[in-house]
């Protein structure tokens, strides 16, 4: 159940992103209600705790983990990615926002393969 949790979660985060980006770039207005400012640091604190949750449910510190460490460090890659993309314009917010989309498609690689470069 918690990695249904975590894979919902997933869905609703990237896809947050991905639609904030399209309103901040035209329609900015939809972004000022105090649940839009609220909704994704909520969801994405869910995500993260049920990922952590994953970690320790699996056992998986016990064997092999540079895996996991790689997942964290793309995580924060891809955070401040999102950051500059949402608060830049013109082609450095697209950019950013390619970039932040490439480092959440090696995420789920490596969540998948259970490969990374660490």
């Amino acid at each position: 159940m918690l990695k249904d949790i975590h894979m919902l979660f997933i869905l609703l985060s990237v896809g947050g992103f991905i639609s904030r980006i399209i309103l901040v770039q035209f329609k900015p207005a939809w972004l000022q209600p105090k649940i839009a400012k609220i909704a994704p640091h909520v969801i994405d604190t869910i995500l993260l705790l049920s990922g952590i949750g994953l970690v320790f449910q699996g056992n998986w510190m016990a064997g092999e983990y540079g895996w996991i460490l790689t997942k964290l460090v793309m995580l924060i890659a891809y955070i401040g990615l999102g950051v500059v993309a949402m608060r830049s314009v013109g082609i450095k917010r697209w950019g950013a926002f390619v970039l932040a989309l490439v480092c959440f498609g090696y995420i789920i690689s490596v969540a998948v393969t259970k490969h990374g470069f660490i």
